[in-house]
């Protein structure tokens, strides 16, 4: 692959992109029936339930909240990703 195959598109340009897939096909096929590539064993599953999120009021610069705000629903869940992942980074210094 060159990087002359390389193509950059914004959040919104991949969100007004005509899917191919043909979800009408899949939808009359229904569930696949046939045998399983590997065996499950659900005698041992476990429920993990995640622990809920603790409301707080944080301050942060505008421009800081106006980045993730533009980046679409959900900017409070990726400024958690962010402060969670350099916490991890912390704990393994």
């Amino acid at each position: 692959m060159s990087a002359n195959d390389i193509k950059t598109y914004t959040l919104d340009e991949i969100r007004q992109m005509k899917s191919l897939t043909d979800w009408d096909k899949l939808r009359a096929q229904g569930d696949y029936e046939g045998e399983q590539e590997f065996p499950v064993d659900w005698t041992r599953a476990e429920l993990v339930t995640p622990e809920p999120k603790k409301a707080i009021s944080l301050r942060v610069d505008p421009d800081v909240l106006d980045f993730f705000k533009s980046q679409g629903p959900g900017y409070q869940t990726r400024m958690n990703a962010v402060l969670r992942a350099w916490m991890e980074a912390q704990l393994k210094r």
